[in-house]
């Protein structure tokens, strides 16, 4: 089906081709990519971007001798594709199949696991010493995109990477994007200095015709080299990566495989610490994703010709249930502000950015700076809302806990993709922020059931709560409606269900799993109450008390590890007030949760309705 693609099965073999045959290549790579991410969804805008910078990278390198490792991760189909992996490229996501980050597990030229942003520089330096340490001669480099250098960790490792004298490359893929548009000073920089590209192409071309003429070609390339230098140094300033010790190539076509042949080559040369700055367009071969590269960043099943989803997408969700209540709340509220990690589309802050533009603040993809930007905003008498994502909450980790929590400062954090997020995998699953945030001090956690639960912890967080507050909900639209459920009171649940056997905890949208295990035992004779925590931490030991004393088993019931969470929350008050009753603990037993479709992965957790029935029947009957 594709001349040249399918006789590809390793990067050795791109070294091989033609120039002319790796544009054939790079044509059939897209096509491709673009079949199968249709079926399958994923991050397709990202790959498109750089299939020719990977070939390049395949033709200058020898892998898996030398080692290249990708920041995020969600640009390295095109890697996959090439790296043996072409037939499996149909199981990408799914339970069991590929991933869609970079995985040592299932290749040797995947050299380092990724997916969040940022650490590319830092993984790589740390390879590049260790090779220095064992006296090894191949090459290392880092790709990372302009977004992920918003993040605070490149920078750490830039400058720790300027004094070195090995070699060492880093690889800048700069495409004005990460998800959203790039904000911020180091994006109006990059911007400043994407001069002309053809200065490379026409350096590269006298460079072969002065080599060409013997004898004198040599000594004359080496004087004019000399003298354009010390012009420069003369004339212009310096770029950031020069002053932190780089030598900078750049910006040059990164749609030009000649020209990213030649520069990468000439960077292997040099002894020390390189950065060469290339400029691809995201989504490049596909209109649809060029011409909206956000909405293709990451996106599900598709038609291809005509760009649209294949299932419709959800008319509501939490994040934008979320977004709209915020900015009604932001018309009352004059000192609402609201922060976002360069995820203003994704986290449902796109209405509140529009029309309150002057209480908007995007840090970019930098969840430390943003957490602790909102305890000064608090300081400042702000009221602040940070939306972010659960699993790049815990990047900022330090920060909540001695910037926020101990200061006890008032700030709302929005976590978004709460509990299984699904075909992204372990490095996005939001399974540990209940136990992380709950061993806080002052620290507040809640997690509603419904969009009407959400909207009311929202107004209650931002207009009455003392102190930092968190409320976790999940991606898309999963929630249990209860009828005649009373307004939200902190430490107050719910009690969903009546019942006399035995009494279900549940999380936040876990009451929709809560309420189909109770049918399910209904229909064993066992009448289960279910209860609908509302407040996950501090919960109120006399709620739990009284629970333990009217059942002989409670059942808590968490999209989250068991390790520190609710369960174990609810045993350490049985334990500490002397209840008999019994517990059951239904969460994460192993806190890596794979890739796969989220219904699949719950019933693998066996955390569905029919494996939590199953499991209250076993307790109560065993």
């Amino acid at each position: 089906m594709y001349d040249i693609l399918d006789k590809i099965n390793c990067p050795a073999d791109v070294k091989q081709l033609s120039f002319d045959e790796l544009k054939r290549l790079a044509e059939e790579v897209r096509h491709f990519m673009i079949d199968t991410v249709s079926l399958t969804g994923g991050h397709l805008a990202s790959s498109l971007g750089v299939v020719e910078l990977t070939l390049a990278i395949y033709q200058a390198f020898d892998l898996p001798q030398d080692k290249i490792v990708w920041d995020v991760g969600h640009q390295t189909y095109a890697h996959k594709i090439l790296t043996g992996r072409k037939e499996q490229f149909h199981t990408l996501r799914q339970y069991g199949g590929l991933s869609g980050f970079p995985k040592a597990e299932e290749s040797e030229y995947d050299v380092f696991n990724t997916g969040h942003s940022s650490t590319s520089i830092s993984a790589a330096l740390g390879l590049c010493e260790a090779r220095n340490l064992s006296g090894e001669g191949h090459y290392v480099a880092a790709v990372i995109g302009d977004g992920a250098l918003t993040g605070g960790m490149a920078y750490e490792a830039l400058n720790d990477a300027g004094p070195i004298k090995k070699n060492f490359i880093v690889i800048l893929n700069d495409n004005e994007m990460s998800i959203s548009k790039n904000v911020g000073g180091i994006s109006t920089y990059l911007t400043k200095i994407r001069s002309k590209p053809g200065y490379y192409k026409m350096k590269a071309r006298m460079e072969r015709i002065l080599l060409g003429i013997p004898g004198i070609g040599r000594p004359i390339l080496g004087a004019l080299k000399k003298l354009k230098d010390n012009f420069r140094h003369l004339l212009t300033s310096t770029t950031i990566f020069e002053d932190l010790g780089f030598t900078y190539f750049g910006p040059i076509d990164g749609h030009d495989m000649k020209l990213l042949r030649y520069v990468l080559e000439s960077a292997k040369r040099i002894q020390g610490p390189v950065l060469v700055h290339v400029l691809t367009k995201k989504g490049k071969g596909y209109r649809f994703a060029e011409e909206s590269p956000a909405e293709y960043h990451g996106i599900n099943r598709f038609d291809i010709e005509s760009g649209m989803p294949k299932s419709s997408s959800q008319t509501e969700n939490y994040s934008l249930a979320f977004g709209k209540e915020l900015v009604s709340l932001a018309e009352e509220v004059p000192s609402l502000c609201a922060i976002s990690a360069a995820m203003p589309i994704g986290t449902g802050l796109s209405d509140f950015a529009e029309k309150y533009p002057e209480r908007f603040f995007d840090a970019g993809i930098a969840e430390q700076h943003a957490v602790t930007f909102a305890a000064g905003l608090s300081k400042g008498g702000y009221t602040p809302v940070f939306a972010v994502y659960s699993s790049f909450l815990q990047r900022a980790y330090d920060q909540l806990l001695h910037d926020v929590c101990l200061q006890n400062l008032h700030i709302v954090f929005c976590v978004d993709r709460a509990g299984i997020v699904g075909e992204d995998g372990e490095t996005h699953q939001g399974v540990y922020d209940i136990s992380f945030l709950s061993a806080m001090p002052n620290m507040t956690v809640l997690a509603p059931a419904n969009f009407t639960e959400l909207g009311q912890m929202l107004r209650y967080a931002a207009t009455e709560h003392q102190g930092p507050i968190a409320i976790r909900y999940p991606r898309g639209s999963k929630q249990a409606v209860t009828e005649n459920a009373p307004e939200f009171k902190l430490g107050v649940p719910h009690l969903a269900a009546n019942g006399k056997d035995a009494c279900i905890l549940a999380a936040g949208t876990m009451l929709k799993q809560a309420l189909e295990a109770k049918e399910l035992l209904e229909n064993e004779g066992l009448d289960i109450a279910v209860l609908n925590l509302r407040t996950l931490s501090p919960l109120d030991e006399e709620t739990v008390r009284g629970l333990a004393e009217t059942y002989p088993l409670l059942v808590s019931l968490e999209d989250g590890v068991r390790r520190g969470g609710v369960g174990e929350a609810v045993a350490s008050i049985l334990t500490r007030t002397n209840q008999t009753a019994k517990l059951l603990i239904k969460a994460h037993e192993n806190p890596v949760v794979p890739h796969g479709a989220p219904a699949l992965l719950y019933e693998k957790c066996r955390l569905d309705a029919r494996s939590v029935a199953d499991d209250i029947l076993k307790k109560l009957r065993g």
